[in-house]
């Protein structure tokens, strides 16, 4: 991610330019129009079996991307928003900007400019009204090891903020060492093992500051561009050649994903991605179950008795890697956005940012009759950063609610446990709380049926529920009191969530 003034990319990265030497004509395959839905009922059976825990949640789990150059983070019930929406992380400076940005000046290197008006203690009076933690990205591509350092001692040191997560830059795999290069890197020498040999140094002299710290490398996420690339600099792939030199000194590894590409936006190809991964003309993905098993294999070929130790983190994602239209801003990311989380936190994953909390609007880019809603315009921000198509700053946008669901499901030390559903377009998580209570997520990603979900496998003794409801028309998420018994049946409508906590 590099600063707000970049509007090609609007998210501030490039890491998917590769899709841009791709004919024009191939962007525009597939973006005609759909015939109109026609409304039906279908029945669907869940089954939940609490006896079976697929992973346990981290203090970590939900975060959120946040930036320097953000003029509205400290805006009057910003932080309210956030923590109603379950934040427990924020990730800050705001991507590529880490890599140009110093911290004690508050300034961009290649301009000598001011970065913005969130400065870093300014984040930090928002991230302790959220009640989040903060995962900081140093300056690895135009900083050095000792500003670091200096970052790791005035935070923990003199101001006491105990910041546990730290990462050694971001997006380090765009500094032209695969061609694309979107990613700030000063260093002579650029390609994975010149990050790898810089890192241990990064790491060394933050750890002699605070030993406590948790610090973190940058992987590209298996199967997505550059992974498995090679080059002059870079005989072996990013991912064997930083963890093979750097790996016995990490803490954590992350990834960004976002699993579309400009033009190839399609409403049931993201909402499958997360489980079955996607491929079309201009990306391809696998499924995040994929990527991690491939993740944990690495760290077993390289990190050795090490390898459980290394925890993996999903610091970015969103719906389209850059150039963002209508799908965005639609429920369909809401939708999106919930798969995403649960599916990475089911399959051990312990924090998962969205990118970001407030962007900017993008006009001009896919906002196509093949894509649901009616917007004319994308933005990748949880909330409206006030663009002339927009509604008014602060506003939510549909991916914020899809948040507020998720964090109404699962929490700090609750236990995802497995979970099926016998229609394929209504995806089920389950998750057994820490206080005893058993949450279920219904994500109906049909656009034009109902489906009357019996939910069985819930042990018995809950008397009640509280059932939280997304979707269509929606103004906010819902709430609804029932009987236990009763909320074991939901009718759940056409492109919407639906959380029902047994109590």
């Amino acid at each position: 991610m590099a600063t707000k003034s970049m509007d090609l990319c609007q998210r501030r990265s490039w890491h998917s330019l590769r899709h841009l030497c791709m004919p024009l004509c191939v962007f525009m395959l597939g973006v005609g129009s759909i015939p109109a839905a026609v409304a039906g009922t279908a029945s669907a059976q869940v089954t939940v079996n609490t006896g079976k825990v697929l992973s346990s949640v981290s203090l970590y789990a939900l975060g959120v991307n946040t930036a320097v150059w953000d003029g509205h983070l400290q805006d009057a019930g910003v932080a309210n928003l956030l923590r109603t929406d379950g934040v427990g992380v924020m990730r800050y400076p705001g991507g590529s900007t880490a890599d140009n940005f110093h911290w004690q000046s508050n300034t961009l290197d290649d301009s000598g400019s001011n970065a913005g008006s969130t400065a870093f203690d300014q984040f930090m009076q928002v991230a302790q009204q959220v009640g989040a933690s903060p995962i900081i990205t140093v300056n690895y591509g135009s900083g050095s090891p000792a500003e670091a350092a200096a970052w790791v001692k005035y935070a923990n040191i003199t101001k006491h903020y105990n910041i546990h997560y730290w990462e050694i830059g971001n997006e380090l795999y765009g500094n032209g060492t695969y061609g694309s290069s979107w990613e700030r890197d000063l260093h002579a020498q650029k390609g994975p093992a010149a990050y790898a040999s810089n890192a241990l140094q990064f790491i060394q002299a933050m750890k002699a500051v605070d030993p406590s710290i948790q610090v973190g490398l940058v992987l590209t996420a298996p199967g997505n561009w550059p992974d498995g690339q090679t080059s002059g600099s870079s005989p072996q792939p990013w991912n064997d050649t930083v963890l093979q030199t750097a790996c016995s000194s990490a803490d954590f590894v992350s990834i960004h994903w976002y699993p579309q590409g400009p033009w190839g936006e399609s409403d049931a190809g993201l909402l499958t991605a997360p489980r079955d991964g996607e491929s079309t003309s201009v990306s391809s993905t696998p499924s995040i179950p994929s990527m991690v098993s491939t993740l944990h294999s690495k760290l077993s070929q390289y990190c050795g008795a090490h390898a459980s130790s290394v925890r993996i983190m999903t610091t970015e994602s969103n719906a389209v890697s850059y150039n963002p239209g209508k799908q965005t801003t639609s429920l369909v990311n809401a939708l999106y956005l919930a798969e995403d989380y649960m599916t990475w936190l089911a399959n051990g994953v312990i924090n998962v940012d969205w990118w970001t909390t407030h962007n900017s609007e993008a006009t001009g880019n896919n906002n196509g009759a093949n894509l649901y809603g009616t917007n004319n315009y994308g933005d990748y921000g949880l909330l409206s950063d006030g663009g002339s198509n927009e509604p008014s700053v602060n506003t939510p946008f549909p991916a914020y609610y899809g948040l507020q669901i998720v964090g109404k499901v699962v929490g700090p030390h609750d236990h995802i446990v497995a979970a099926s559903s016998n229609q394929g377009l209504v995806q089920v998580h389950a998750v057994k709380k820490l206080n005893g209570s058993v949450a279920v997520l219904l994500v109906n990603t049909d656009p034009s049926s109902t489906y009357n979900v019996s939910i069985t496998g819930v042990p018995g003794g809950f008397t009640t529920a509280s059932i939280y409801t997304y979707g269509e028309n929606s103004a906010a998420v819902g709430v609804a009191q029932a009987s236990a018994s009763k909320a074991a049946t939901q009718a759940v409508a056409p492109y919407s969530l639906t959380a029902v906590v047994f109590h």
